[in-house]
């Protein structure tokens, strides 16, 4: 399975890879204010694919539980002179790797695809604004859909639901239909359950431990649990801080894997591929085991 774009070299997924996130935003949960500026967050960006990532995922948006929403113009402002920065800085040191735009709008995500994005990255599968998916089948460009509950603003406000699983997925194919109808293949349809999206900490721990179900539906599988409040609230002795939660991010990461999730959304690059790049090789034993008895 391989994602493509116009001007890419196609981004192979039947080896897990890893999306760097790029946050130029004041407000992110983990790195707010991190990355403020061109040139530190060009700078991150060439760090992370130097340290292995396949995509930088540029977003200009917090979407941290209870973030206000940030209007469409300061978003291209943030984010638009990154991505042109970065490609041609990747263009040099780095030419396979992608870079992906984190929005919910087309009046974001048209300028950053013309400035050298290639993947939409959509929280709300399309649902914000619903020519999101035309404009990804008129670009030839993949798209991620993602699950949640509500808004960034409303999500964590009690989350209910009857099959937590079930509804996500059921959901994420309703969405991947309609984004079909629109021209977009299968393959360039990228599914994420949204670990941490108006899910309490048992919802998360249920979708985690049926990812095998979501890739299952033959489509693409992103996972984005990195230093998610979840791991927190499991390893509470061990994570007082978002940064101090990369062991357990690397667990999920390893759990994806097991799991055939093709795409993992990080902020520490570097443990995490290690994680699946491990578990990847131990997979791959044990089916060459299975095959040979």
């Amino acid at each position: 399975m391989k994602l493509t774009a116009p001007q890419r070299v196609p981004l192979d997924l039947t080896h897990p890879r890893v999306m760097g996130i790029l946050n130029v935003t004041p407000d992110s949960f983990s790195d707010g204010k991190a990355y403020d500026g061109v040139e530190a967050a060009v700078s991150h960006g060439i760090a992370m694919a130097d340290e292995g990532a396949m995509v930088i995922d540029v977003g200009g948006e917090s979407t941290r539980p209870g973030a206000k929403r940030v209007s469409a113009a300061e978003q291209r402002k943030r984010v638009v002179d990154v991505i042109r920065r970065l490609r041609i800085d990747l263009n040099e040191y780095h030419p396979d790797v992608w870079i992906s735009v984190d929005t919910t709008l087309t009046a974001v995500a048209e300028p950053a695809l013309r400035a050298g994005a290639s993947l939409i990255n959509d929280i709300s599968a399309g649902r914000e604004d619903p020519a999101m998916f035309d404009l990804a089948a008129a670009q030839s460009v993949p798209i991620v859909l993602m699950h949640m509950q509500g808004t960034p603003e409303t999500m964590q406000r009690n989350p209910r639901y009857n099959d937590v699983v079930a509804e996500v997925q059921a959901f994420l194919l309703e969405r991947a239909d309609d984004a079909a109808a629109a021209g977009l293949t299968r393959e360039q349809i990228v599914i994420d359950p949204g670990v941490g999206f108006g899910k309490t900490v048992d919802h998360n721990l249920r979708l985690l431990a049926s990812l095998a179900d979501f890739v299952a539906t033959g489509h693409p599988v992103m996972l984005g649990a990195s230093r998610k409040g979840f791991i927190g609230k499991v390893a509470e002795s061990t994570t007082q801080q978002a940064k101090d939660r990369v062991g357990g991010t690397c667990a999920t990461t390893t759990l994806g894997v097991w799991a055939g999730v093709s795409l993992f959304r990080v902020h520490d690059v570097r443990p995490n591929l290690q994680a699946a790049q491990v578990t990847a090789a131990i997979r791959l034993a044990q089916q060459n085991t299975g095959a040979a008895s």
